[in-house]
């Protein structure tokens, strides 16, 4: 081999090696269904940490996605990914389970009532020793399971591998949101999603079904439902929030 053609193989294994390692351990792309689109980030917990914020050093809650940012850069931490983690009252309290840090800041909700968060079957997304998943409330409350971190939602959208069979899930149903939501494809990589334009639960478990292959998924909102990702040149703004995710580098 000629020195020259030495120099252009070097170069170009540096280049390799220098573009693997620079690759984003969190990922966002739009994928579509149909005619409606979906935005999706995933995030490798091999390679990111994933939390749960809700209030910040003061107690007060961060209430905006932009908040959250300013309050983490000031601490030296770079938000690389955000979205709103579930429901919540109107003083922005988690309306269900909510653990962070391995801290239960609200607990279990498994009490009856109205509203898409009450929707048989709803359900807890968490992390612990076996990874990221999705769980019924019950089978949560079954588990054992000392969490890391955990937020509660509803309805589960897909479970088992199936579209639950909630009232809402009807694919005859008119009811368009934007809506954002999430689940584990496998136990070290999580996927969030939220709808490019508005869309119904059945159109939204259809995604998390056929192009990510989600064997359960969790809805965790609708209109309120908002995305930091400055991947992507976004950064949402909206009514204020309570429970949110957040990725830091």
């Amino acid at each position: 081999m000629n020195r020259a053609r030495a120099r252009s193989t070097i170069g170009l294994a540096v280049c390799m090696l220098v573009s693997l390692g620079s690759a984003r351990a969190v990922e966002c792309a739009s994928q579509p269904i149909g005619a409606v689109s979906f935005t999706t980030c995933r995030v490798d917990l091999h390679r990111e940490s994933l939390r749960l914020y809700w209030r910040d050093e003061a107690g007060q809650p961060y209430g905006q996605l932009l908040r959250l940012r300013d309050s983490l850069a000031r601490q030296g931490k770079k938000l690389v990914l955000a979205m709103n983690a579930g429901m919540y009252q109107e003083d922005l309290t988690p309306l269900g389970l909510f653990i962070a840090d391995h801290r239960e800041l609200t607990r279990l909700n498994r009490r009856k009532g109205l509203g898409n968060f009450y929707q048989p079957p709803n359900g807890v997304f968490l992390l612990d020793d076996a990874g990221a998943r999705v769980l019924t409330t019950e089978e949560f409350a079954d588990s054992g399971s000392r969490p890391m971190l955990a937020t509660q939602s509803g309805p589960i959208l897909v479970h088992g591998g199936v579209v639950t069979d909630s009232p809402v899930m009807s694919p005859q149903s008119t009811s368009l949101r934007i809506r954002n939501g999430v689940c584990a494809p496998s136990p070290d990589l999580v996927a969030f999603v939220i709808s490019d334009s508005p869309v119904t639960f059945y159109e939204f478990a259809q995604f998390f079904l056929k192009k990510l292959a989600c064997p359960d998924a969790l809805y965790l909102d609708g209109s309120v439902s908002s995305l930091y990702a400055p991947s992507l040149g976004r950064e949402d703004r909206g009514r204020d929030l309570g429970p949110m995710f957040g990725v830091t580098e």
